[in-house]
């Protein structure tokens, strides 16, 4: 198996590693924009791995010759760049005929990614979007749970990557690209509500959520089930997901968006005519207080279906919890999204997934594969998750 990364970054390293130990990698090449990322990156994979497999490559995601001739050296690729590069990656790999995998990141390119189903059914590869965490992972918890019920009538969702020495006043670290956790708290969510697909407005639903052992925390819709409400549509009657996070953190954010500071559009900015983006400007200041080269962490994700089982009123709950790991330093964002999207490579490698452009949950509600043989796989890697049924009418 030859496998390509595009971005060689926390995520992207971390699938390297998966794929190196249990994706039977001949090959990988880690491809990144700065040599030096890239150079670091294959060097802690092959540490990792104990064997020499990762290659590192200069490479901008936007150099068309550049990663069509890359593409055609592998058998599956992932893309760890932003997600808006992912449509003219989608469109390359279809005409290379060569499988791709990515993170994800905003729901209207991969609806426009979807939108190649024909075309990768014609040349007979694989285009599966939203394999991170949130989305991804916690899609494939959300088909889990639904796997435990005869009938499933309603979906809750949520999830959090947090520090594990929270810092005031965020109270938060990023271990992703700032611009999805910007996009996550900007603009409206697609939820279902009595079985119609509604928009509400992200960071909206304020509320306190005890999850038990999982720990306590404010709660707020956000982005995260991407095509899920779709995929879900005319399955269940109510689809919800949330964020997690610390107290105090809402607030913070939400002022920020109030402020405009989400905004792409340019304003003028200075005496000259100048133009800045709010965004562009608001990342720049915040990255330096959110993000650092690497932090201990803890990742939780929490699924509630509802619905009946034996004719019986019934509630499934998936929980699982990851973290930091000392003994290879990478952390819990790692991998859970870096493990998951080589997960779904190794599949696709191994003749699992068949040919065409599908959302990952659509993909799992037809068996192709189940849910249950992801969470094997993510078991096989020593993540631990629970499923408790209850009775629902409680």
């Amino acid at each position: 198996m030859r496998y390509l990364i595009l971005g060689a970054g926390r995520q992207g390293a971390a699938a390297a590693v998966d794929l190196g130990r249990l994706g039977g990698a001949e090959d990988i090449v880690l491809a990144d924009r700065d040599l030096a990322v890239a150079q670091a990156a294959a060097e802690r994979v092959n540490r990792l791995v104990g064997r020499d497999v990762a290659r590192p490559r200069q490479l901008q995601a936007d150099d068309e010759a550049g990663v069509r001739a890359a593409l055609l050296e592998c058998t599956v690729a992932l893309s760890a760049v932003p997600y808006y590069f992912n449509v003219a990656l989608t469109r390359l790999a279809i005409e290379t005929r060569r499988h791709l995998v990515d993170m994800g990141g905003h729901t209207g390119v991969v609806r426009e990614q979807l939108a190649f189903d024909a075309q990768a059914r014609e040349a007979g590869v694989v285009i599966l979007p939203d394999c991170g965490m949130g989305p991804g992972l916690v899609n494939v918890l959300a088909v889990y749970a639904m796997e435990h019920l005869d009938r499933t009538d309603e979906l809750h969702l949520s999830d959090a990557g947090l520090p594990q020495d929270p810092q005031p006043p965020w109270n938060y670290m990023c271990a992703f690209h700032l611009n999805g956790l910007t996009n996550e708290y900007d603009g409206l969510v697609p939820q279902l509500r009595d079985g119609k697909i509604v928009d509400l407005e992200a960071l909206s639903g304020l509320r306190t959520d005890d999850l038990g052992e999982l720990g306590t925390y404010e709660s707020f819709i956000a982005a995260g089930g991407s095509t899920a409400p779709w995929s879900f549509e005319g399955r269940v009657k109510h689809f919800e997901t949330r964020i997690l996070r610390l107290p105090g953190h809402h607030a913070w954010f939400s002022a920020f968006k109030a402020l405009g500071l989400f905004s792409e559009t340019p304003v003028a900015f200075g005496p000259e005519g100048r133009t800045i983006v709010p965004r562009d400007f608001y990342h720049m200041l915040l990255a330096k207080q959110i993000t650092a080269p690497s932090f201990k962490d803890t990742c939780i994700m929490y699924c509630r279906a509802v619905g009946t089982k034996a004719g019986k009123p019934t509630q499934a709950v998936v929980t699982l919890r990851d973290q930091f790991d000392e003994s290879t330093g990478l952390t819990g964002m790692e991998r859970l999204t870096g493990w998951h999207c080589a997960i779904m490579m190794e599949m696709i490698a191994a003749g699992r997934v068949p040919a065409g452009a599908r959302a990952l949950e659509a993909l799992l509600l037809d068996a192709q594969p189940t849910a249950k043989a992801v969470m094997d796989e993510v078991a096989r890697r020593g993540i631990s998750f629970q499923v408790k049924l209850s009775d629902a009418a409680r």
